[in-house]
């Protein structure tokens, strides 16, 4: 059994960086991605970019492209999410997840959810 454990989140102002962090134990199998979702107040959670843990290629949502980058260490087993020029609109739990299917953006695809960190960004 994978478990995801974030840290990282804040209040930040509008325009400054944070860097979040997953670390993992457990067996990832190599098919699966690891992925960045996010849950602003009364949305819907959404996917915010997701990684290989084997090759390391990744994707991400057209929302925070150019602004944020996911990286993974697999020698620490910590996956992390560097996100720059933070908006308003970015203030959100950020969720770690295992995703089943490389390329998938969708929650129901998710295998595993790590417990959550707050990001606030203020204007």
């Amino acid at each position: 059994q994978v478990q995801l454990v974030e840290s990282g989140g804040g209040l930040v102002q509008a325009g400054e960086s944070l860097r979040l962090s997953c670390a993992t134990s457990g067996h990832i199998y190599s098919n699966y991605a690891m992925a960045w979702f996010r849950q602003a107040p009364g949305k819907e959670r959404e996917f915010v970019a997701a990684i290989s843990w084997t090759v390391g290629s990744t994707y991400d949502a057209e929302s925070v492209r150019g602004r944020f980058t996911i990286s993974r260490d697999n020698v620490k087993n910590t996956m992390y999410l560097q996100m720059n020029t933070l908006k308003p609109e970015d203030t959100a739990v950020y969720y770690c997840a295992v995703l089943r299917y490389w390329g998938s953006k969708e929650g129901a695809d998710v295998y595993t959810w790590g417990q959550g960190t707050q990001v606030t960004v203020s204007s």
